[in-house]
């Protein structure tokens, strides 16, 4: 067997129906398997994926193991010859894992990571990534990363989002690699609960004289604030995550302490004084659909049947909704990396289950909307 894809979930039933439609399309033409482990999750996950992918090998935890425990006990079961670490709360094209298969070949490289979007099209910076030494950890706390390249190791600015090359560190979103090298270095170390895991797992590569590399050929939907809500607890999490990492691979930092001290007293005070905008207004739908579909979502809708019909008035706030059996996963994402714009924002129709799903931010959660028959 060529491929293993590893989904560990945790309560996003609905983008983990969403992500494992992905991954199915996209191994239509690759030896693979899909194995999906479950941390013990309080929604009908589980049972989603008894009732819709029963073929797919599904491991239901007692309790929540955290990211490192449980991809472990994914990738025990695993037959590839690589793996694949993606979040459930992902999108893949279809030819996605062919693409970076091909490019592993060619290079014979330690992890390969993609490009990966927003819920709204937008980069995320942390798909590419140095070692966060204390001084690289400074820059990032206090954002000097975005004014100056000299400051900018943490996102490995080296490289621009449509560069590929070498880098230090790929994000645990989406990591594929040889099963033999991840088995190699012990794979996910499990005494870190989450946050520093892939930052760890990519540096241990690295200490085998391997390099880890970013393929920006191929991109991926990250729906962040699924997996990542940044709170008060994130950033604990994180101070201790980073810690772990330094006193694991050298010597405890005071220094990056100070600095993570004085990050999450800035951190606490930004939330405090941060007001919700509230639902975002919504003037106009254009729904993208070859079926003539109808959502009666109680506001102008204009049905599309091609993405060439499409012209964006910047002074309406239009919510796109792309039906996902008029058009690939590839096309829609290809879609919403091009057209990008403040006044835009983008969801999935899911016909199976009926409903639409999508993030309008990479800070907070996404958002489902059931359709009414």
């Amino acid at each position: 067997m060529k491929l293993s894809v590893i989904i560990l979930n945790y309560n996003v039933r609905f983008f983990l129906e969403q992500c494992v439609l992905s991954v199915q399309k996209a191994l239509e033409e690759i030896d693979g398997e899909i194995i999906v482990i479950d941390n013990n999750s309080s929604d009908d996950s589980c049972q989603m994926m008894k009732q819709l992918f029963p073929n797919i090998k599904l491991i239901e935890n007692k309790e929540n193991i955290g990211f490192p425990k449980g991809n472990n006990i994914g990738v025990a079961k695993a037959k590839g010859e690589y793996i694949c670490i993606l979040n459930p709360d992902t999108v893949v094209a279809e030819d996605t894992f062919q693409k970076l298969l091909t490019k592993s070949y060619e290079l014979s490289i330690g992890i390969i990571g993609c490009k990966l979007i927003d819920g709204t099209g937008n980069f995320l910076p942390e798909s590419k990534r140095g070692i966060p030494t204390p001084w690289v950890a400074f820059t990032k706390i206090f954002g000097l990363y975005k004014f100056s390249n000299i400051f900018g190791k943490y996102y490995a600015q080296h490289l621009t989002q449509n560069q590929s090359g070498k880098v230090d560190i790929l994000v645990g979103a989406f990591m594929m690699m040889k099963r033999e090298l991840y088995n190699e270095i012990g794979g996910f170390d499990e005494n870190c609960f989450m946050y520093s895991d892939d930052i760890d797992l990519s540096y241990m590569v690295l200490k085998k004289d391997k390099y880890n590399y970013y393929f920006h050929e191929t991109v991926v939907i990250h729906y962040k604030g699924e997996s990542t809500i940044r709170d008060e607890k994130y950033m604990k999490r994180f101070q201790e995550a980073m810690q772990f990492f330094y006193r694991k691979h050298f010597k405890k930092s005071f220094v990056f302490d100070f600095f993570m001290w004085i990050g999450m007293i800035l951190f606490s005070l930004i939330k405090k004084n941060q007001t919700k905008d509230g639902k975002r207004k919504i003037d106009e739908y254009v729904v993208f659909s070859k079926h003539s579909l109808q959502l009666n979502l109680n506001k102008k809708e204009t049905i599309l049947n091609d993405f060439s019909q499409f012209k964006n008035d910047l002074n309406t706030s239009i919510e796109i909704i792309f039906d996902t059996n008029s058009f690939s996963f590839k096309e829609i994402i290809e879609f919403m990396n091009c057209i990008k714009s403040k006044n835009l924002t983008f969801k999935n129709y899911i016909s199976n289950s009926n409903y639409i799903i999508g993030s309008n931010n990479s800070i907070e959660r996404g958002e489902i909307i059931f359709i009414k028959n």
